[in-house]
């Protein structure tokens, strides 16, 4: 197995896991918090989409899916087009409401598709480029697409768990 069919491999799992967590879910069980400062199902697989878009188009010198394919206007959030999620409070997490499952499949799909373009490309030459100089020590490619892979795996496993919360409720 090469890197770049790891690594689709890996983004691969996520978008079925994205899917699974959201799959016809109505929009109040998207917005189900278990208490006013927990994460959504809509939060979480929005806020892992949105790192996963910044990151990966980041890297791979494109555009974000989010700005340059209409998904901001769509989802119509009342936050700013680079917002990812990270130091969200309560009243932001709250502020990210879509309609249907639909919405956050879409854009995630959409995320995928870049993602696994990009990797789908890389070789094991390309992963100790230093992509990032603000860390001690400096964050390699290899680094980064697995920090968002785990960042990824992890919110789905979140969503997932707050679905069954939700569907219980």
């Amino acid at each position: 197995m090469t890197s770049a069919e790891l690594l689709t491999d890996a983004f691969d799992r996520i978008r079925e896991e994205v899917h699974a967590a959201a799959a016809g879910l109505p929009a109040d069980l998207l917005a189900f918090r278990a208490d006013p400062d927990a994460n959504s199902i809509a939060w979480l697989l929005w806020h892992l989409t949105r790192v996963q878009d910044d990151h990966v188009a980041d890297v791979a010198g494109t555009p974000q899916r989010w700005t340059s394919d209409g998904w901001a206007e769509r989802f119509a959030l009342p936050l700013d087009p680079s917002d990812t999620g990270f130091g969200h409070d309560r009243d932001d997490v709250a502020a990210v409401r879509v309609d249907s499952a639909d919405l956050l499949t879409g854009y995630h799909d959409s995320v995928h598709a870049m993602a696994v373009g990009y990797v789908g490309g890389i070789t094991d030459a390309d992963l100790p480029a230093v992509v990032d100089n603000a860390w001690d020590p400096p964050v390699t490619l290899g680094v980064r697409l697995v920090s968002v892979i785990s960042d990824c795996l992890q919110h789905t496993g979140q969503a997932a768990f707050v679905r069954g919360l939700a569907e219980r409720a």
